[in-house]
């Protein structure tokens, strides 16, 4: 079987390399392509032999729902993401799989079962994808949060919002204005609702881009991270995600 895998962060894409050829030593894992405009070069204007596709769902340069929509690939795809229930719901109508993140050696040998059961009764039709695409669009689209004040249910926006974090098992905000409200919604949840401006430092924090001071070194390789607004707690950053971290920090 050849795989090819669609997915921007190197490290995660090697990890799944190495997890599927481990699930099943007859896998040839052709490349690693790290962004829709590659994937889209990658495949245009030329025959691919390929059985299935691990993708990503957001990359560097949008959706991966892009690349179907501009090359005509009929190629069965499992797509990785971190997506909740309710967006999981559209790709089940759409007869896609997926696997959610972190994935490991049961949910990789899941796909492969699913994808080997699947194929002799697969549509040669590709999918349609927009119902998907307008799901997540509107996710993103997410402005404001409903918090708790008293007895009150107030509207933040995401913009004045500098962290998430969670204290007694609840999770916070603190806004640019120094206010600290609760939160009735995970870090999990928030962390899918606003992709991109704000980073997922541990299981504690969840900071915005603009709250961000300065980073500096901290112990075991760690990043302290410094922020524009009073903060009595330490954020750090483990060894692991700092080159993560470096990257969305400097936009990449």
């Amino acid at each position: 079987m050849k795989i090819l895998i669609i997915e921007d962060e190197l490290h995660t894409a090697q990890d799944l390399a190495r997890t599927i050829e481990q699930v099943d030593a007859g896998v040839e894992i052709l490349g690693i392509l790290k962004s829709v405009r590659e994937a889209v070069s990658y495949f245009r204007g030329k025959q691919v032999k390929l059985d299935l596709i691990f993708a990503d769902i957001q990359l560097g340069d949008g959706l991966s729902f892009e690349i179907f929509r501009q090359v005509d690939i009929h190629i069965p795809v499992v797509f990785c993401t971190a997506y909740d229930e309710y967006a999981l719901r559209a790709f089940k109508v759409n007869s896609i799989h997926y696997m959610l993140k972190p994935f490991n050696a049961r949910t990789v040998a899941e796909a492969l079962a699913k994808f080997r059961e699947l194929k002799e009764t697969m549509s040669p039709e590709l999918p349609s994808y927009q119902a998907i695409i307008e799901m997540l669009n509107e996710r993103k689209n997410t402005s404001s949060v409903l918090v708790y004040q008293g007895d009150r249910i107030v509207a933040v926006k995401l913009e004045d919002i500098a962290l998430f974090f969670i204290k007694e098992d609840v999770t916070h905000i603190l806004t640019f204005d120094r206010r600290e409200y609760k939160l009735n919604k995970s870090l999990e949840e928030m962390e899918r609702l606003s992709p991109g401006s704000f980073f997922r430092a541990n299981r504690q924090f969840l900071v915005n881009r603009r709250a961000i001071k300065d980073s500096s070194q901290y112990f075991a390789r760690k990043l302290a991270v410094n922020l524009v607004v009073p903060f009595e707690e330490k954020i750090t950053i483990s060894k692991t995600k700092v080159t993560e971290y470096l990257n969305w920090l400097s936009g990449h």
